[in-house]
């Protein structure tokens, strides 16, 4: 199911193909992070630099560079080094990422200072993403620089930054089939996660212990790390949009709100759901989570090619609004609550989002200032909600501290779109018969 190189190979072409004649490419691979003294946070690639090399290692660079005799794919890495491989595992070294990895050259990372220089030298323009990064940025200006400072001996700087994002995240937008089978395991690991969540919940549990039934499950299928923070929030705590602390004792008669995914070969799933701790909604609870629900299967019947961006987001305003008029939570005409964006005091956020490597994927939302239009192999989430606020005195004590939110994953196909995180139910008589032990 991995991503072969075959395909990395693809993205590194089509990328400079886009690219001016005589440029260069830079892009860093990401650094461990320091936690605490000489402790280290689990290493995460930067995902610009993992889409166009597969290569999961710190302190790398890879540089792409069309036209060069001596090969395009450039790579400089950690050398190979038996006693720090002793203590901190294994390193491919430069010559285990050419066999391995496909790079047409590769030197170590120490010697980079005196050879990128003259991979530079005499291309017209630099890719890069400036500002991402001010360490690495001096670096890549006193590359440059040290070019400069060599011209009357003939050598030339390049003339010109371009900024790489741009270009190299229109590619990433559009997910390859390879992708798409990836980011579907990483969406049915992490249904399997919250179906445990809704069998294991009971009244007196702490939330982090939910937590962990969705972290065993994502471990267990070979999916080592959560893409994001998890979010399990019971009672009023399920209103705070990110809300991460974990810690509260669930009670009987409130809802939980599980906002968790996976991340699986680097592509995250991200899906929440929203169900009764003691297994039954109360009336009150059922009234909101089915506008919600409403808003949530509207919406995805929106995101379809041909379709802007924007549509599914109108169509959750619309449902949600007229939801709250219905219950008496707004008063007024439905088309100025909507003008006035009045359902913003209720459903603060917009309903979704691009996914991939990224939990919110890059690529642009507008082209030349209009919403873009929906194509397949976009990935995205729907995810409308409704929160009332716990301290909200103008609404009936009976809705507030109710918060409910229902997020799928969609990918966009060439007649529609898939649902990746169908797997987890969302109808209330599911969610009930699942926590009542009558369904497998």
């Amino acid at each position: 199911m991995a991503i072969s190189l075959e395909e990395y190979g693809r993205r590194r072409q089509r990328l400079m193909e886009l690219m001016e004649p005589d440029s260069i490419a830079i892009i860093a691979a990401a650094s461990e992070q320091p936690r605490s003294n000489d402790t280290y946070f689990p290493f995460r690639q930067n995902s610009d630099f993992y889409y166009l090399s597969g290569f999961n290692e710190p302190d790398a660079v890879l540089a792409l560079i069309p036209g060069r005799s001596q090969g395009e794919f450039v790579m400089f890495c950690r050398d190979k080094h038996p006693e720090k491989e002793i203590w901190d595992g294994f390193r491919y070294g430069p010559e285990g990422v050419c066999k391995h990895f496909e790079a047409d050259d590769a030197f170590p990372i120490d010697d980079i200072d005196d050879i990128l220089p003259g991979l530079i030298e005499g291309r017209t323009r630099i890719y890069y993403a400036m500002g991402r990064d001010t360490n690495f940025d001096r670096h890549v200006m006193d590359w440059v620089n040290t070019i400069r400072c060599s011209q009357s001996s003939g050598a030339t700087p390049p003339g010109e930054f371009q900024e790489l994002d741009h270009l190299l995240h229109e590619l990433r937008l559009y997910k390859s089939a390879a992708e798409i089978k990836v980011m579907q395991k990483a969406a049915s690991i992490s249904a399997e996660a919250h179906r445990e969540a809704m069998m294991a919940c009971r009244p007196e549990m702490f939330e982090y212990q939910l937590e962990a039934v969705l972290h065993h499950r994502f471990a267990q299928e070979g999916a080592r790390f959560p893409a994001y923070t998890s979010i399990v929030g019971s009672g009023a705590n399920a209103c705070v949009l990110h809300y991460v602390e974990n810690q509260k004792k669930m009670k009987a008669g409130e809802l939980v709100l599980i906002d968790a995914g996976c991340e699986y070969q680097n592509y995250a799933a991200d899906i929440t759901r929203t169900f009764p701790v003691s297994g039954c909604f109360s009336p009150e609870q059922q009234a909101i989570y089915e506008i919600v629900l409403a808003a949530n299967e509207a919406a995805i019947a929106e995101a379809k090619p041909g379709n802007h961006w924007d549509k599914p987001h109108e169509v959750s305003v619309e449902i949600i609004t007229q939801g709250l008029l219905d219950l008496g939570l707004l008063e007024g005409e439905l088309s100025e609550l909507i003008e006035t964006a009045a359902y913003r005091r209720f459903y603060m956020h917009r309903v979704g989002h691009w996914l991939g490597l990224d939990v919110h994927d890059v690529g642009d939302y507008r082209v030349d200032d209009q919403w873009r239009l929906l194509e397949p192999g976009m990935v995205m989430t729907i995810e409308p909600g409704i929160y009332v606020s716990p301290s909200d005195q103008q609404v009936d004590e009976k809705w507030r501290g109710i918060g409910v939110r229902i997020e799928d994953d969609v990918a966009i196909t060439k007649n529609h779109c898939t649902v990746l995180s169908a797997d987890v139910p969302k109808s209330i008589m599911d969610i009930e018969a699942l926590m009542a032990g009558h369904m497998l």
